[in-house]
């Protein structure tokens, strides 16, 4: 198998398998099976994705490309605006624990996770409930 390359390095698909497996964002949206890179039931459900920023740097080693946590709440507009905000705090910070993790050969290194902006109160035009954070993370092959 030939060498690495920075293109391998998905922060998305990365944090998603983090989070997934994370018993801290499992318990802080009710149960497994609620995360992943659509919005889906059961509610609440967090969407990991692209997010608009980061810092490719010089394309050659470490970048910083961001990733967008969204945390939906029910199409019925539970739970409220301010248990959302604080499930998606939980699930981030979550997210930064993958810092810590053991290295697996021949996955991609994280070694930072840190907020890219702020907290953005982002309901969908029907209505549903929805809080939107981006996170900048550092990775390399």
């Amino acid at each position: 198998m030939p060498d690495p390359t920075l293109a391998d390095a998905d922060p998305v698909s990365e944090l998603l398998a983090w989070l997934q497996q994370s018993p801290e964002a499992a318990d802080a949206l009710g149960g497994p099976g609620r995360v992943s890179g659509i919005p889906e039931a059961p509610w609440p459900h967090l969407v990991v994705t692209h997010g608009p920023g980061g810092d490719l740097r010089d394309l050659t080693w470490a970048t910083s490309p961001e990733v967008m946590l969204e945390v939906h709440g029910d199409p019925g507009g539970w739970p409220g605006r301010a248990e959302l905000r604080r499930i998606l705090l939980l699930c981030a910070t979550s997210a930064k624990k993958a810092v810590e993790a053991p290295h697996v050969p021949g996955r991609p290194v994280i070694s930072g996770v840190r907020p890219s902006g702020t907290l953005i109160w982002s309901p969908l035009v029907d209505g549903q409930p929805r809080w939107l954070l981006g996170l900048s993370v550092t990775i390399h092959p």
